[in-house]
């Protein structure tokens, strides 16, 4: 199956290319001549290891150019790729089960591990029931011609905030709709520059940042997330030159809390033409304080776009397009209910009105395109209209067709070629708000309560932060309850919370409250494994853990 995501292999612009950052703060470049080159002789070496057109490679590789060389080089193959995440934040034995999970379901035909990652793989594997080692990229004497493709472009497995890795079947035609989509809304242009430290196994930096300026020959800077963390002024000064990035709304907090103004002196990005926020809910402020820290350095609020999607809709669903600023507002959480109208309580543009916004606040993230139609429908699955809440259903060439080998998930789902998302939102003012996780809410007296939200006024009362802070929706027969993991083993401040919830929420919900150190898990894209660390706990393997009564 021809496709435009990867012409470039047969017809490189020389002088483009992809600027990779060293860790020396230097970048190291290679045009896309090289880099076709340099893949289609890995392509040749997969082909000689017996890779064939629609066969699964899964790659166990951390970002540098062998990663972006054996990416292209499986589609030169014709095979589809599954990118697994590096160990971060998990421990061996934990990162260990994490891709053994993935590879039982992927079945691959190779994988592919570099020296340093290699003894986790072949663990992997043995886990998995695979035989043989992981492969090291190598590259043949010769170039591969690129081979004619299988349906499949990708296995983008889901990061596991609510269960077992899950691995979506994104076809090509997916693929090149979705890009055609991002490329358009953000309104790219060719010679744009488009920068982004987020990691490449995750849907929002392998299309968004890579995958779409990558098929139209860009310019691209691209950093590793632990760059990022150690130097975050050193991804902000690449908008002296760069259009283009994404990234969620914590790294723009994060911004703005580590970068000094004086790191930035002489720097001007005024050019900067997108700068998305996605993947978790936005929050008002972290984007005020945000804007303020560069608005000296010729930043505009207007630059913010706030979008949604997810791996199941290949990416983007929707983006607040628009040059203006972000519209943030604040439901009546009290009138929160499937099917009934949401009671606005305020509302504004983002400016210094946004500066301390508590919890509660929702920022639009932009109108549907007609290629990408979204609605919103009731627990019976009918439409509903503006301004009611319910389920986020996305339909179009972007829906992928569902996840591969029959894996299924209890909140999103596949049916007549549209995706239920399993998030909860509505219309207003002809954009979509999006509350959050349906699996990550509970409903109290007919409303629904979303832990979001409940974390957000915790992490205030609290005064422990919202890093230190998860809830998790617990059933249980007949009656709701929450069990609230807390970063600490300082107990003074559970009193105020316990009355607070009990305010907001009645004397009819159980509340667990577990305290400790290492007990918050995350997945590869920093969501809370909020069910994981439940059901650790209840099976008694979550180390450090003090349940208060």
């Amino acid at each position: 199956m021809p496709s435009a995501l990867r012409d470039w292999l047969d017809k490189p612009t020389t002088g483009r290319g992809i600027h990779l950052a060293a860790d020396d703060g230097g970048w190291e470049f290679r045009d896309y001549g090289e880099l076709a080159s340099a893949a289609r002789r890995t392509a040749g070496a997969l082909i000689e290891e017996g890779v064939r057109p629609g066969d699964v490679v899964c790659l166990v590789l951390p970002t540098d150019f062998t990663c972006v060389e054996t990416y292209y080089a499986v589609w030169a193959a014709g095979a589809t790729v599954c990118l697994i995440t590096p160990p971060l934040f998990q421990d061996g034995d934990d990162y260990v089960a994490h891709v053994a999970a993935i590879l039982r379901q992927a079945s691959p035909a190779l994988v592919v591990a570099s020296d340093g990652l290699a003894d986790y793989a072949r663990r992997a594997m043995a886990g998995a029931g695979l035989d043989g080692e992981p492969w090291r990229p190598r590259q043949a004497g010769e170039e591969a011609e690129v081979q004619p493709a299988g349906e499949l472009a990708l296995l983008q497995f889901t990061s596991g905030s609510s269960g077992s890795p899950r691995g979506v079947m994104v076809t090509w035609e997916n693929l090149e709709a979705n890009s055609d989509l991002i490329a358009r809304m953000a309104g790219y242009e060719d010679g744009d520059v488009v920068a982004s430290w987020l990691p490449l196994y995750h849907d929002m930096g392998l299309i968004g940042c890579f995958l779409t300026p990558i098929a139209r020959q860009g310019t691209l800077k691209l950093m590793r997330p632990d760059h990022f963390i150690r130097d975050p002024a050193r991804w902000l000064r690449c908008f002296a030159e760069a259009a283009h990035t994404a990234a969620p709304p914590f790294a723009y907090a994060y911004c703005a809390r580590r970068v000094k103004p004086e790191q930035l002196e002489g720097l001007d990005v005024s050019g900067w033409k997108m700068a998305l926020i996605g993947a978790e809910p936005i929050d008002p402020h972290a984007l005020e304080v945000f804007a303020q820290l560069l608005e000296p350095f010729g930043f505009s609020r207007t630059m913010f776009k706030p979008a949604y999607g997810m791996a199941e809709t290949t990416l983007l669903v929707t983006m607040d397009d628009a040059p203006r600023h972000p519209l943030a507002i604040r439901p009546d959480p009290e009138a929160l209910a499937f099917g009934q109208p949401v009671r606005i309580l305020e509302q504004h543009r983002l400016g210094a009105e946004s500066l301390g916004a508590k919890a509660g606040w929702v920022v639009g993230c932009g109108t549907p395109e007609d290629d990408v139609p979204v609605t919103i429908v009731d627990d019976e699955g009918r439409e509903l209209e503006s301004g009611l809440l319910g389920e986020i259903v996305v339909g179009g060439p972007s829906a992928c067709p569902g996840y591969f080998a029959g894996a299924e998930a209890k909140s999103t789902r596949f049916m007549d070629g549209k995706v239920y998302t399993g998030d909860a939102g509505f219309f207003h003012e002809g954009q979509l708000f999006v509350l959050g996780r349906m699996g990550d809410s509970i409903k109290v007296r007919g409303r629904s309560v979303y832990v979001e939200d409940l974390e957000s006024k915790i992490a205030e009362v609290s005064g422990l932060g919202k890093g230190r802070i998860v809830v998790v929706g617990v059933p249980g027969a007949g009656r709701k309850g929450l069990a609230l993991f807390a970063e600490t083993q300082d107990e003074a401040w559970i009193g105020g919370v316990r009355e607070m919830l009990r305010r907001r929420l009645g004397d009819d919900v159980e509340l667990t409250i577990v305290v400790g150190t290492g007990l918050i898990q995350r997945t590869s894209s920093g969501k809370p494994r909020r069910r994981y660390m439940w059901e650790r706990l209840q099976g008694g393997h979550l180390e450090g853990a003090r349940i208060i009564s």
